[in-house]
């Protein structure tokens, strides 16, 4: 039952929790990606049949978690916590959808690494023996983060060529205490760092060195090497993040091999004009929910490290000419059988 450390920031599970469920909602943009048939809810205007944005996130939520509960053939009355968060002010999102459930709930920010936040704190607490099963869940909205951290759609504004979208997707998993499956073994709680970026366009340059330092973290703690994973999977670094993080890495002489970034997953890039790739808590999400667990049951791959990154600003602390503190949090996940 008891919990250990490894290392300074790496915490292993009393008992390993099991993902037994999962669920995904997302946009009609999201539709078009890669990842299109893989979701299970899509709304093609992106309103999910609300009156607004802020509104339609929360509903993408309730709807992610309806259809994980399903794969997981529980009520939401068998949930003893849900953890849940978004990039809205005071996670309202989140807190307007948990209103329905009845549910023990905690309210998370780590901005874009909100899914890797709630994963690894609902792993720790199940493996600590408090409770049975617990929720996950995750969302963002492009048209209410537009609204709430540059300008509403209607002023037109030119993107940068470093910018990134936001995804309009939402995904929740359902975590038992017990039983058979993907299981989370370890994860490996990330430290604030910031070097510097002040350009609120360029997030992936400015959460670039919170998932190297993570990533070093975890194979430090653990002893593992990178090629012990089949895929490692950061999120939402996009293109130029994701080259930073390699390039860091080279310097040290290790080749990241089997890396990639959900940010470069969820949207064609060329075609579909996303500039560097998506972002948003809910591009992780979805990435994880409608790709990643699903490859892992299928077998696709046996152990995967699954390292979301947020860019910690926000409206106020960007007009005061503050630089963007970054934050990753990485979540091993390991397929049946070993």
């Amino acid at each position: 039952m008891d919990s250990r450390t490894s290392g300074c920031q790496t915490f292993y599970p009393g008992t390993p929790p099991v993902i037994v469920g999962y669920g995904s909602a997302a946009g009609g943009k999201e539709q078009e990606g890669p990842l299109g048939p893989c979701f299970d809810h899509i709304s093609p205007d992106d309103t999910f049949g609300e009156k607004s944005w802020e509104k339609a996130e929360s509903k993408m939520q309730s709807l992610a978690l309806d259809a994980a509960l399903k794969r997981a053939c529980l009520h939401t009355a068998d949930l003893d916590l849900l953890l849940a968060g978004d990039l809205l002010n005071q996670c309202i999102g989140s807190s307007f959808a948990a209103r329905t459930a009845a549910v023990p709930y905690l309210g998370l920010y780590g901005a874009c690494s909100t899914m890797g936040e709630t994963l690894a704190l609902a792993a720790l607490l199940l493996g600590g023996g408090y409770g049975q099963y617990a929720a996950a869940v995750t969302s963002s909205h492009f048209c209410s983060a537009e609204r709430q951290y540059r300008t509403p759609l209607e002023y037109g504004s030119q993107r940068a060529p470093t910018t990134q979208w936001t995804a309009t997707a939402a995904g929740a998993v359902i975590l038992s205490r017990s039983g058979t499956g993907i299981r989370i073994p370890c994860v490996t709680i990330g430290k604030v760092r910031d070097k510097g970026i002040r350009d609120a366009g360029n997030m992936g340059a400015a959460m670039a060195p919170a998932a190297y330092d993570t990533l070093r973290a975890h194979f430090s703690d653990t002893g593992r090497s990178p090629d012990w994973y089949d895929l490692i999977v950061t999120g939402d670094l996009g293109s130029l993040g994701h080259q930073i993080v390699r390039d860091f890495f080279s310097r040290d002489g290790v080749n990241l091999d089997h890396y990639t970034d959900c940010g470069l997953l969820l949207f064609h890039r060329k075609e579909q004009d996303v500039h560097c790739g998506a972002s948003g808590c809910g591009c992780s999400a979805a990435v994880l929910t409608a790709y990643l667990l699903p490859g892992l049951k299928k077998g696709l791959w046996r152990r995967v490290l699954f390292c979301p990154t947020g860019a910690l600003l926000s409206p106020t602390s960007t007009m005061q000419g503050e630089s963007i503190p970054g934050i990753c949090h990485a979540v091993v996940l390991e397929g049946g059988g070993i």
